[in-house]
């Protein structure tokens, strides 16, 4: 049974806002790096969030969707651990850290949720991701390489951090949300909200250099609050309502194999053989969670004649 041809473009549309959204995240993490010359980590975390926040909640009526927040509680775990700490983490981390690596670290977010899923919310893992999880461990090793105690091991513990924060949050709001709807961008809005108070408290206690408000510093600045918040969210809110989820998820793979090459090609950042191999290693186990077959799938629709 073929798909009717208002479904096949409304598809072939959402694959298409997959591939944009992709190259937003992705290229974002170039403009992070960068414009840390301009301002402290801490301090640009807290105005992109910020900006970020109010953009989605500005959002909100103008999509005909109230004000008024999710339960709380839940709220205020998720803006501390999916905004402040996956955020705030992965900034600090760029400090002393190439965009690409930074970027796959971060992104090893599913092999933690997979972990904190199986003690928070007792699912069992599969062969599948038993597998992948012991692969993406040999690749962390790699990457990291704790044997050789150079300067870039505290940016890639706390690029780790940022992904371990990631996950929290999500096993969180799974957990919370299990047996009630939420409305997404208004959960997206509201922890964001919540996690940019605390990211500005911590931004003004450790304030320590002056902001340089250069045309290229209010560029990312806007580009992370519109683009990168505002665009990118709506994309994905489209994507998950269109694809399967296991396809949406194709981004957690897209996005770090794009950040390495932008970071290769735009500053520099070689990986050197330990590096690449370990970078390799963990995309390889984010494909066998289901990123392959997932792309298989989304290219046998997006291409199929009807």
């Amino acid at each position: 049974m073929t798909d009717s041809p208002h479904n096949a473009k409304t598809t072939r549309l959402a694959v298409l806002a997959l591939i944009v959204l992709a190259l937003i995240w992705s290229y974002n993490w170039i403009f992070m790096k960068s414009v840390l010359r301009y301002v402290d980590a801490l301090d640009f975390t807290a105005l992109r969030c910020a900006f970020g926040a109010l953009v989605l909640l500005v959002m909100l009526p103008l999509t005909g969707r109230p004000l008024k927040p999710p339960p709380w509680r839940p709220v205020l775990w998720i803006g501390l651990l999916q905004t402040a700490g996956m955020s705030g983490f992965a900034q600090l981390a760029l400090v002393a850290g190439g965009a690409g690596k930074t970027a796959v670290l971060v992104y090893t977010m599913p092999f933690w949720m997979i972990l904190l899923a199986v003690l928070f919310l007792n699912e069992k893992l599969r062969l599948p991701q038993y597998v992948a999880v012991l692969i993406a461990a040999i690749g962390l090793l790699l990457v990291i390489q704790p044997w050789a105690w150079h300067g870039a091991l505290l940016s890639s513990a706390l690029a780790v951090a940022s992904g371990v924060s990631w996950a929290g949050g999500t096993v969180v709001a799974k957990r919370a949300f299990r047996h009630q709807s939420v409305d997404l961008l208004s959960l997206l809005a509201w922890q964001m909200a919540v996690g940019s108070v605390v990211l500005s408290a911590l931004a003004l206690a450790m304030h320590k250099t002056e902001i340089v408000w250069s045309p290229y510093m209010l560029l990312v600045l806007g580009y992370n609050a519109v683009v990168a918040t505002a665009l990118a969210w709506a994309l994905w809110l489209f994507i998950l309502r269109t694809l399967p989820t296991s396809v949406a998820g194709l981004s957690s793979l897209v996005i770090p194999v794009l950040s390495v090459l932008w970071a290769w090609w735009l500053l520099g950042e070689k990986p050197d053989l330990a590096e690449g191999s370990g970078i390799a290693l963990i995309l390889l186990a984010l494909a066998l969670l289901g990123g392959l077959g997932s792309l298989r799938a989304a290219l046998r629709r997006f291409f199929a004649v009807r």
